[in-house]
């Protein structure tokens, strides 16, 4: 794969006009995730009255358990992801950044399906619909990561040191998900639960370590 330092000098794309440090991007980007990490919780709380049978409360809300639980762990995984990207990111442009404010738009809306998914598992054709639409936002948040990293790619916005090797590795782990949510959004019609298992999955295979780390050089 060829990106910034394959080319010869005449034709990399300079720092000069157009191009951005992304110091600012990065920062307002963790100040979104972590207030969308947070508003999840709010939606835990047990009925009003419950003091008689308060365990019996906190059992009862097991959906806003579940609902929370994916949902962190796949705000964390587009996290990780996002910090990856920005690892390698030498600049930003313009459009790199409108696509980065894209993916936080999805993120940032992650809490209402998350509020839906709680309120309506068990409730048959409502279920369907809010698993449905809580796995198109996750869908979304996975097609802007991956088209945001092939956007930085296209436009030699990565570290010239990066090797071909480690842009292959994370070009890798930012795919898979793709095709799993689609199969998920279709599965979920017909058995809800076991979608939304499926996306605990795909986040927890994404949380996980990327064997391949960057290693630089002892120059």
């Amino acid at each position: 794969m060829r990106h910034d330092r394959d080319m010869p000098d005449e034709t990399r794309r300079p720092k000069g006009r157009g191009t951005l440090s992304t110091g600012r991007m990065e920062a307002f980007s963790d100040g979104v995730f972590a207030i969308a990490i947070t508003l999840l919780v709010l939606d835990i709380s047990v009925p009003p009255g419950s003091e008689q049978n308060l365990l019996e409360a906190v059992r009862g809300e097991w959906p806003s358990y579940l609902a929370y639980f994916v949902s962190f762990s796949t705000i964390g995984a587009v996290w990780l992801g996002h910090n990856t990207i920005t690892e390698y990111l030498d600049r930003a442009d313009a459009v790199l950044l409108r696509l980065n404010l894209l993916l936080l738009l999805v993120v940032s809306f992650l809490p209402v399906p998350t509020s839906l998914l709680a309120e309506y598992i068990g409730d048959d054709r409502p279920e369907r619909v809010a698993v449905t639409i809580y796995g198109v936002n996750l869908l979304l948040a996975s097609v802007l990561v991956s088209v945001l990293w092939r956007y930085a790619l296209r436009e030699n916005l990565i570290r010239p040191d990066a090797t071909d090797e480690e842009v292959q590795v994370l070009t890798h782990r930012l795919t898979p998900g793709l095709a799993g949510y689609v199969v998920l959004i279709a599965l979920g019609l017909f058995a809800p639960l076991a979608a939304v298992a499926g996306y605990l999955i795909i986040a927890f295979y994404l949380i996980l370590p990327i064997r391949h780390r960057r290693h630089r050089s002892k120059s």
